[in-house]
């Protein structure tokens, strides 16, 4: 299933350009390249340029199922018996705790991606996907490589606050 899907995500251009993550010819060394390239040509003129790097936590762990199965749908065009399957394979999960010979009760699992797939890594990538457009209406500049993203920008020197505040209300919204 995940050759099939990034053969249909390759083709149709579906990928997010600006992830460098779970995708043939996209590694740390694109995305370390890109952007210490971007750094170095602004700084290069004798502009400031801010850098800031964001980490999710425990990041398979925090995606919404039901945004993401919403996510293929709409935005990849991922429907029908596609759609049934990829539900059938991310609902319908519990878990439990044990403590010694003690099991919890059940619990539906209503986040997350299994861990440990080869599909995991690939829907993590289609569910971050829009982090790119949010950090680019702040007009700063993303780049993503699984869990970690890069959001940048420059300015001349007299208008570092303005990119500060810029930066500052980027991280608030993804945040939110």
């Amino acid at each position: 299933m995940a050759r099939q899907l990034l053969g249909y995500l390759t083709t149709f251009r579906l990928l997010p350009e600006k992830q460098s993550a779970y995708r043939a010819y996209h590694s740390t060394e694109t995305v370390e390249l890109k952007v210490q390239s971007d750094i170095l040509l602004v700084v290069d003129t004798g502009d400031l340029a801010a850098l800031t790097l964001l980490d999710l936590s425990a990041a398979f762990d925090t995606v919404g199922q039901s945004i993401l199965l919403r996510r293929l749908q709409v935005s990849y065009g991922l429907d029908g018996p596609v759609h049934r399957w990829f539900t059938s394979y991310l609902k319908g999960r519990t878990q439990y705790v044990r403590c010694g010979s003690a099991p919890s009760a059940t619990k539906p699992v209503l986040y997350g991606v299994p861990q440990g797939s080869v599909l995991g890594p690939i829907l993590f990538l289609l569910y971050t996907a829009d982090l790119i457009q949010l950090v680019e209406s702040h007009g700063l500049s993303p780049h993503l490589y699984a869990d970690d993203t890069q959001v940048y920008s420059s300015c001349q020197a007299g208008e570092s606050p303005q990119l500060l505040h810029r930066l500052s209300d980027c991280l608030v919204d993804v945040a939110a």
